[in-house]
């Protein structure tokens, strides 16, 4: 038996995957704790881990993030990305390591497994020297010297226009990174590290391992990502499915329908953006049912009247829905996006902050769905990229392709070969 320590940021699409890593690290004999948020101690239990909680980190709640980090209200677009960055990932990362240094000195692990979001894990491993390998929760934002730069929603340029743009776009990243460099100093010499270090981007990343979900389909087919990048499909949890008993009452409506869900996951969860205007793009389809999800646990309802052709929870179980759908309307969280195609469902996003975009253009891309270019589209565009999903064969059989390759990158098992192999 081996120990090994998981580091995650305390957002549900981050816990969520690697759930299933450390799921399949007990089923292997391991000893697993799991360094995140207090509001996921039952996630982690479930799968046989044991929770190691933020104490001197501040913790915070994923679904009003700006209470904590106040410099957060009213922003999005390129300004909360940054300013995310900045607070959540780059100024907890010496609070984080003082958690780590704690744990750390109770007991020793053998391996640490984290995101590739907050930048605390890498300076941990670098102080330390402790193996470090990285399970990539979001679509993999690596720098390449082909396409445009990730993380802008761009496709690959074909011709020699859009492919001069490309190279514009991937010279100009130094400079679209060099807000995160004085921040990431900070932590360094607050850790008693030297200042000089890569970019942000670049720093968060393992050089020893990077387990990837998703498949190169989804990554636009680059070739040269580095030879310790593996793509390892969708990384299912195996906590427990949530019980028959604890569905909605108008379940059982779902049977014989055409089902259309739609979420916008659990940040940047306000209703207006995409929700509303899918019930009313949709709210004369009598042949269809419309699903939707808040995003927040007991919130069963929406600030608005709906269509007689709508119902809504706050959560529901993949494993349950999503064999009955037929089409997911989404804002484009990643995890929720492999777990649609995984079961060969094609998308409508419409992903307007964060990773968004770069998960839309990638599911685009491969043929799976439809790009909207805005998270905050109108009833007309999303009827539109509905009729045209359910009319053109080409998106189901792009997705079902989709989940083949999936499905063959072998998910947690393969990630976690993966990782035993930094073992000592």
């Amino acid at each position: 038996m081996a120990r090994f320590l998981i580091s995650v940021m305390p957002f549900t699409g981050h816990v969520a995957p690697l759930s299933a890593v450390a799921a399949e690290l007990v089923r292997r004999g391991h000893d697993v704790r799991v360094y995140t948020g207090s509001a996921f101690r039952g996630r982690i239990e479930a799968v046989g881990g044991t929770l190691v909680p933020w104490r001197a980190a501040p913790e915070f709640d994923e679904n009003n993030v700006s209470a904590t980090f106040p410099r957060l209200v009213g922003k999005k677009g390129l300004s909360q990305l940054l300013i995310n960055m900045e607070d959540l990932f780059i100024n907890t990362a010496p609070k984080q390591n003082e958690d780590l240094d704690v744990e750390w000195a109770r007991q020793p692990w053998d391996v640490m497994v984290s995101d590739e979001a907050s930048i605390a894990p890498a300076l941990f491993a670098e102080r330390t020297g402790c193996p470090w390998a990285n399970v990539a929760v979001l679509p993999l934002n690596l720098r390449s010297a082909q396409g445009p730069p990730t993380g802008i929603g761009l496709q690959p340029g074909r011709n020699p226009l859009t492919k001069a743009r490309d190279a514009l776009l991937r010279a100009a990243v130094p400079l679209g990174s060099r807000p995160l460099r004085a921040p990431t100093e900070r932590a360094r010499v607050a850790l008693d590290l030297p200042k000089a270090t890569p970019a942000y981007d670049e720093a968060v990343f393992s050089r020893q391992l990077i387990i990837a979900s998703g498949i190169p389909a989804l990554d636009h087919h680059r070739t040269d990502r580095p030879a310790w990048v593996h793509y390892v499909g969708e990384l299912t949890s195996a906590a427990k499915v949530q019980p028959l008993a604890e569905l909605p009452p108008w379940w059982a409506e779902l049977h014989g329908r055409v089902i259309v869900h739609v979420t916008q996951g659990t940040q940047n969860i306000d209703p207006e953006d995409l929700i509303r205007p899918t019930t009313e793009a949709l709210a004369d389809r009598d042949d269809v049912l419309v699903v939707v999800t808040t995003g927040v646990h007991g919130r069963d309802r929406l600030p608005f009247p709906v269509p007689a052709n709508t119902r809504v929870a706050g959560f529901l179980p993949y494993a349950e829905l999503l064999p009955r759908v037929d089409t997911v309307i989404s804002n484009g969280g990643w995890g929720g996006v492999l777990a649609v195609l995984a079961r060969g469902i094609p998308l409508v996003i419409g992903g307007g902050d964060l990773d968004k975009p770069e998960v839309a253009a990638r599911v685009a891309g491969a043929g799976a769905g439809i790009n909207l270019r805005t998270g905050t589209p109108k009833p007309k565009a999303i009827a539109a990229a509905f009729d045209r999903v359910r009319t053109d064969a080409s998106f189901r059989a792009s997705a079902r392709r989709v989940a083949a390759e999936l499905a063959a990158a072998g998910g947690a098992p393969r990630a976690v070969e993966l990782i035993e192999t930094l073992l000592p």
